[in-house]
């Protein structure tokens, strides 16, 4: 009971100091997992002043089915396909994912979310959404080397 209480005023006592800080830190969680299949070869990118970057991308799918009675063996099915934009700037996976990751082919893509702007050939404002990949697995060949 003692060891209870002197905890919780531990407790209370660093969430009072915490709280004075200029500076919080906390433990937060930004991790993606994508399963999907590469819609284009990876391009590998550098801009002056910075390391290489590989870029390709991965669709998902979503299916659904809809309709009267709404059971597995009635209704429409319906797809949506999602497009995520994959970029890999880890050096070795960066390399390996530019020689190895190809169209078609089935991956698991682990990562963070990142946001981000830019401004196109046309001087228009964008934003981006990407895949910061630190893992990829290989789950199958190419579609096209399958017979």
């Amino acid at each position: 009971m003692l060891c209870r209480v002197s905890a919780h005023l531990f407790r209370q006592l660093a969430r009072k100091q915490s709280t004075d800080a200029s500076l919080i830190l906390e433990r937060s969680i930004n991790r993606v997992q994508l399963l999907g299949r590469v819609g284009q070869d990876p391009v590998m990118r550098q801009v002056e002043g910075r390391n290489p970057v590989t870029i390709f991308s991965v669709a998902t799918n979503e299916m659904w089915r809809s309709g009267e009675g709404e059971s597995m063996s009635t209704g429409d099915v319906s797809q949506k396909t999602t497009w995520h934009r994959i970029s890999v700037f880890k050096p070795g996976l960066r390399d390996v994912a530019y020689q190895y990751v190809k169209k078609g082919s089935r991956i698991l893509v682990e990562g963070k979310l990142d946001y981000g702007e830019y401004v196109d050939k046309n001087n228009v404002r964008r934003q981006a959404t990407t895949i910061i990949a630190d893992n990829i697995v290989f789950l199958s060949d190419n579609v096209r080397d399958r017979s």
